[in-house]
């Protein structure tokens, strides 16, 4: 199957703390690491941020979005996938 690529918008609901940050990042670099992540980023005109991966289906996208500690833990809302 070829890999597609997905976009995850997030939208910041409570303020984040230091712990929570570090965990985000630890997942994106993950992602990096293993060929996952293309792009991401907060806005500077919008309450949040967005994500893009490379993966093979919309199910494996939408569990890498649903384990990033920013949606996880509440801390922000997921907006979309594709």
């Amino acid at each position: 199957m070829e890999n597609r690529l997905f976009v995850m918008l997030m939208e910041k609901v409570k303020p984040f703390t230091d712990e929570v940050i570090a965990r985000h990042r630890e997942h994106l670099r993950n992602l990096d690491e293993y060929g996952k992540l293309v792009l991401c980023g907060p806005f500077a005109d919008y309450p949040g941020g967005m994500v893009v991966v490379k993966t093979q289906s919309y199910e494996e996208a939408r569990g890498i979005c649903e384990s990033d500690p920013f949606i996880a833990e509440g801390y922000e809302t997921q907006l979309s996938h594709q």
